[in-house]
């Protein structure tokens, strides 16, 4: 008697989402506002005004911008707004915060760019192991958009999952 092999996994319809898939791969540049103050600490109007009037745009072309300070100096809130002014012709985003602040924005705007109707009335694992970190903002940022759409809804591998979500019937009278 032959016996036969039978994928339960691939037979289950079970769908595996991988967060990994919309883990940001556009280029990003921090501009660090203490390069430009003087002595790294003191905002000079005058100076600054100058020192963004030379920016070399070109090292910012196309690429997502993280706008911080490094320093621990006082910037005026007019000075991020004159930095963007100089910036949002040619960066693709900009974003106050560090590079890390960054990186989970723009895997955060990836990750709600997800179709959702894709996912309807379908079971679905959240894919728990991987190369790249991913964080928790982004585990839960998928649930909350998953969780109205989908049947159900796992953690882990598909031969391995931890529940997290199953709709249930609900009856009416």
């Amino acid at each position: 008697m032959d016996d036969v092999f039978v994928n339960k996994v691939s037979e289950s319809g079970i769908i595996t989402l991988d967060l990994e898939d919309y883990y940001p791969k556009e280029e990003t540049a921090v501009f660090d506002m203490k390069d430009h103050l003087f002595m790294g600490l003191i905002l000079k109007e005058k100076d600054f005004r100058e020192t963004m009037k030379t920016l070399d745009l070109e090292v910012y072309k196309g690429k997502n911008i993280a706008l911080t300070c490094s320093a621990d100096a006082v910037i005026p809130v007019w000075a991020y707004m004159l930095v963007v002014s100089y910036l949002e012709p040619v960066a693709k985003a900009i974003v106050f915060g560090d590079s890390e602040f960054l990186h989970k924005t723009l895997f955060l705007q990836n990750i709600a760019k997800i179709n959702v109707a894709d996912y309807e009335d379908k079971r679905v694992v959240i894919k728990g192991c991987g190369e790249l970190p991913i964080t928790e903002s982004a585990y839960v940022a998928i649930t909350g958009l998953l969780r109205p759409v989908a049947k159900s809804i796992m953690y882990g591998e598909p031969c391995s999952t931890v529940p997290i979500y199953k709709k249930t019937k609900t009856t009416t009278n």
